[in-house]
């Protein structure tokens, strides 16, 4: 079961963004930010690992349908500092999501469900959450 700050019955629609500020605990090994239709499935998967998982200092982006998890994507860059705020901007083209990291890299993700409106969004791991806007 989920731990974590969960937003049900939300409208995150193709053409708007997502940004999420928040700041990870000084100690922090890792955080994840999903978006989906709903709990089970998740059609984006943001992990920025400080350490965890076997990764160091490492962006992770996936899917997870029908109980199974897809291709792991790792691009861009690793803005994120332990005890620091960071800034997340996710952007929902047709196709994919632009992920705007704090830094200014970006990330390009695939829109793997294909749906134009997603209504999930969870956040769980090492850092709080001080702001969510959907523009």
């Amino acid at each position: 079961m989920m731990k974590g700050m969960i937003i049900k019955n939300m409208s995150f629609k193709v053409g708007q963004t997502l940004t999420v500020v928040g700041v990870t605990k000084p100690d922090a090994t890792n955080f994840v930010l999903n978006i989906g239709p709903n709990e089970q499935d998740i059609t984006f998967h943001l992990n920025p690992r400080f350490n965890a998982h076997g990764d160091e200092n490492t962006v992770v982006c996936n899917s997870y349908e029908g109980g199974c998890w897809g291709q792991e994507v790792r691009e861009g860059g690793f803005p994120f500092q332990q005890g620091e705020e960071f800034k997340i901007g996710v952007e929902f083209r047709p196709a994919e999501f632009v992920v705007t990291l704090s830094d200014g890299s970006t990330i390009c993700f695939p829109n793997r469900m294909s749906a134009e409106k997603y209504s999930f969004l969870s956040f769980e791991g090492e850092a709080r959450i001080t702001s969510i806007e959907i523009k």
